[in-house]
């Protein structure tokens, strides 16, 4: 998990540097172009078979997760790294409400406590640091997290009726491309030039490296451990945004992100029995 953790990190960083050549729909077409050939090529390799006969959900999850990946490398592209993608991890909290509101699941008391120190932690992170103009991506971050929260739903129904962890990277790989990949075509590709590409190549490796990680991790490992260690993800990014683009938030932000991790790592906790925990993305 803190090999997955690191990769989705550098994706973070990829992502920023594609900005200069890309806009946020081309390089998620790319990140899951690449995807889905990878899982293609795994589902080929163990003999799997490609089609399915639960595609309603699948379309399902992978609308949401588009629509959570497009917001979410907006922001990369807007906010600064660790900002980006603290707001994107507010999406436990969101399950954890969706799992009162459409599960049915009996809401207590440190669950609520739990989501208020989260949500909490965004009002300190947004308020302090964000100038006017970059609110929009602001809020945009916080939706990439209530829909990658909607996706982790989706997920959870696919695994109940027996689907693979493959297919449903798949399908959602294949979705993100063909619906990105036509709204391109009606507007406009950006030239590629060879740093552009080594760029896209490395949005790709790192995404699908942090996935088969993650994949791996909580197949194999404890999924106390493997959620806790997910969080790690917040400070590599922090690391990553100090030393390539000297991103010194101020303490009052650092407090913020860390109620968010706070907020988030306690409700995946408290609703581990409940809600068996399924990567999203």
């Amino acid at each position: 998990m803190l090999v997955a953790a690191f990769m989705f990190a550098c994706m973070g960083v990829l992502v920023k540097f594609g900005a200069a050549y890309f806009s946020s729909t081309e390089l998620v077409f790319y990140r899951s172009l690449f995807g889905v050939w990878m899982t293609y090529l795994i589902i080929r390799y163990y003999r799997l078979p490609v089609s399915t006969p639960h595609w309603r959900v699948h379309c399902w999850r992978g609308i949401s997760g588009l629509v959570s990946l497009l917001m979410f490398f907006y922001c990369l592209t807007e906010l600064p790294l660790a900002t980006a993608i603290s707001l994107n991890y507010t999406w436990p909290l969101f399950v954890a409400l969706f799992s009162t509101l459409i599960l049915k699941e009996h809401m207590h008391w440190p669950l609520i406590c739990a989501i208020l120190v989260g949500f909490a932690g965004v009002i300190l992170l947004l308020r302090p640091t964000l100038p006017e103009d970059h609110w929009m991506a602001g809020l945009l971050g916080i939706a990439s997290g209530f829909f990658a929260a909607i996706a982790y739903i989706n997920v959870k129904q696919l695994g109940n009726l027996g689907e693979s962890e493959w297919h449903v990277v798949f399908y959602f790989t294949l979705i993100s491309t063909l619906a990105t990949g036509l709204w391109l075509l009606f507007t406009a590709f950006s030239p590629i030039t060879w740093h552009g590409l080594l760029l896209l190549l490395g949005t790709g490796i790192t995404a699908t490296l942090a996935q088969l990680a993650m994949t791996r991790a909580y197949h194999q490992g404890a999924t106390l451990v493997v959620t806790s260690l997910g969080y790690s993800t917040v400070l590599f990014a922090s690391l990553w945004g100090i030393v390539l683009w000297n991103e010194l938030l101020p303490p009052v932000a650092w407090s913020g992100m860390g109620l968010i991790v706070l907020g988030g790592l306690s409700s995946g906790i408290l609703g581990i029995k409940r809600v068996p925990a399924v990567a999203p993305k």
